[in-house]
């Protein structure tokens, strides 16, 4: 089996970051979107950025974006991905990669029922990387990094010849049962490694990768 790749999501201060970094996070993730806890403006995003090593990938995770966000966003964070989180449709993933083409983009995809991991191909042409996430309640606030989970058995089996990650409600003691079940190479976590919301847990931190890495 090749080795897990594993993203640290929403990470907002020097401490934690360092700690996902130590932990042997492949991917570091970090949210610009205003509703959420784990928000960070542009000037705490550059000084988070010019802390990661070149080996490892930064992610800039946002809610439908316009060109404008991103562009910022990847001037200051020097980002190697996008991870879209919003109702973008396949059109808008196609204009963005024409506009900046050598970013890789992630589309996070709420699953409920083996449709909606279904209805993922219609990103598989534009999207460099799908996240299966577990879908948030109709009227919430925050698309994803909610804790919530959903039925990793869907996942059993599914072949795709595009890159795709698992995303919502893991934590240290479920990522090992979520990679056996599901099969995936990359997994994403926010929520788990947290002792309250938007605050990272360094000891949760280093358990995560741990386990998932064993």
């Amino acid at each position: 089996m090749s080795r897990i790749a594993i993203k640290i999501c929403g990470l907002s201060t020097p401490e934690t970051l360092d700690a996902a970094l130590k932990g042997g996070a492949s991917h570091v993730g970090f949210v610009h979107f205003a509703k959420s806890p784990r928000h960070v403006d542009g000037d705490r995003l550059a000084q988070l950025a010019a802390r990661v090593p070149g080996h490892v990938r930064k992610v800039g995770v946002v809610v439908n974006p316009d060109n404008a966000e991103i562009e910022m966003l990847v001037r200051v964070g020097d980002l190697d991905a996008l991870q879209l989180h919003g109702s973008e449709a396949p059109e808008r993933l196609a204009q963005i990669r024409a506009r900046f083409p050598r970013l890789h983009l992630w589309k996070a995809v709420p699953v409920k029922t083996a449709a909606d991991i279904a209805g993922s191909a219609a990103y598989r042409e534009v999207a460099d990387l799908i996240l299966f996430d577990a879908k948030t309640p109709d009227h919430a606030d925050l698309p994803g990094g909610m804790g919530l989970r959903f039925d990793w058995s869907l996942l059993s089996g599914y072949r795709s010849h595009s890159p795709w990650g698992l995303s919502g409600g893991l934590d240290p003691d479920n990522v090992a049962e979520a990679i056996r079940i599901s099969g995936t190479q990359l997994v994403d976590v926010s929520s788990g490694v947290e002792s309250a919301p938007g605050i990272k847990d360094v000891d949760k931190l280093a358990a995560f990768c741990k386990a998932a890495r064993s």
